[in-house]
């Protein structure tokens, strides 16, 4: 995969569409085209190429598409590669991941695709089993995962319920939405939010997020969709680092050895 990424970031014009959705994410290929006065065939062409690499991934609104950038395939090539570069370089990759991941002008949905070797079955557990979830979230969801139903969270001793927080969708090894949990006082003082952080948190509405997966010969492809936020969201300030760090220990924990996962799941 490191093969395809550097491949796709030595091409110009590639970079120049990636310039593009880090001014303005979650563009449409006319809008791409229009804003960068290149030919719509030439705009597919190159986009196909940073799909391939994973450096951009698409979600469906309505009738459009929509591209958005992916830090996942940066992140990669810092953890295994960012022991070998000298200071300087380090920060040259520091200042492209942010890029990558950094807040967009006009539409701040989090968006974020990575390809797991398992299958859609063992993923699916990971995210609804509460026996998963606890080892590499740290939290369990209470709901029977069928759509409206509610939904608590358990983060140790810290629950957070409220109106509103519901499963949305739920399609078995393929699609799982829910709505983002309410922020309590307990788990802003669990997490050590400053007042200010909370007071402005806690006044937002409910955020959602989404799970898709899609299997792609013997990995799972999953992206994840978190938005709705209000312009100038403080959660939305708070939730990348956040993502890309559980993400990465979801993919770490599913990639385990099935006979450890299933000595964690009956311990």
């Amino acid at each position: 995969m490191d093969d395809n990424v550097f491949k796709a970031l030595a091409d110009p014009s590639r970079r120049r569409l990636l310039d593009s959705l880090n001014g303005r994410n979650g563009q449409t290929l006319r809008e791409l085209c229009a804003g960068l006065e290149m030919a719509r065939q030439s705009v597919s062409k190159h986009l196909a190429v940073l799909e391939a690499a994973n450096l951009v991934t698409t979600a469906w609104r309505g009738r459009e598409k929509l591209h958005y950038l992916n830090a996942e395939p940066i992140n990669a090539i810092a953890d295994r590669w960012i022991n070998q570069y000298d200071r300087r370089r380090v920060h040259l990759f520091a200042d492209l991941k942010t890029a990558l991941e950094r807040e967009s002008m006009s539409d701040n949905d989090f968006v974020y695709t990575t390809y797991i070797n398992t299958t859609p079955e063992r993923l699916w557990q990971a995210l609804t089993d509460p026996a998963f979830t606890q080892q590499y979230w740290g939290v369990t969801h209470q709901t029977d995962w069928q759509i409206g139903s509610s939904m608590a969270w358990k983060m140790g001793d810290v629950t957070m319920a409220g109106p509103g927080q519901v499963v949305l969708e739920h399609e078995p090894y393929r699609r799982l939405a829910y709505t983002w949990h309410t922020i309590t006082p307990e788990f802003a003082e669990a997490v050590e939010m400053t007042d200010e952080e909370f007071a402005a948190i806690s006044k937002e509405p409910l955020s959602k997020v989404s799970f898709d997966l899609e299997p792609v010969g013997e990995q799972v492809k999953l992206t994840v969709i978190h938005g709705g936020f209000e312009p100038g969201s403080a959660l939305r300030a708070t939730i990348s680092d956040g993502w890309t760090r559980l993400l990465s220990d979801l993919k770490s924990f599913v990639e385990t050895e099935p006979s450890e996962s299933e000595a964690v799941r009956s311990s």
